[in-house]
């Protein structure tokens, strides 16, 4: 396969995603749509920081990680491999890391804002 094409269909349909996330972020709480972590779902205004955050952070890094992978793929004398999924799995890591840190900045364990 081309490293071009791989590259697109990884990390590019990721950046799709986080696209797709930022431009339609869930309304309320639910089970199938958003960032849903035990903390994340305590109450609406948890819910609503919580994925404006993931989703900030998720475009900035998905956005790196097609980046990244594009310049893998332009500068490899060789066919990519797991290159370009590593970048996948480091956005995704570093987003949910990123946004608990902020959970856990911001808000209490019984879901208050920290003053």
């Amino acid at each position: 396969m081309n490293s071009f094409i791989y590259v697109l269909t990884t990390n590019g349909v990721l950046f799709l995603i986080s696209v797709i996330f930022w431009k339609f972020p869930p309304k309320k709480i639910n089970r199938l749509y958003g960032y849903r972590t035990p903390k994340a779902m305590q109450n609406q205004q948890i819910w609503d920081f919580a994925n404006t955050t993931f989703n900030q952070t998720f475009l900035m890094y998905s956005g790196f990680s097609l980046l990244g992978g594009l310049l893998l793929a332009n500068f490899s004398v060789i066919e990519l491999t797991w290159e370009p999924m590593v970048l996948v799995m480091l956005s995704l890591v570093v987003s949910i890391i990123k946004t608990e840190r902020a959970l856990n900045d911001n808000f209490t364990d019984e879901g208050k804002r920290k003053k």
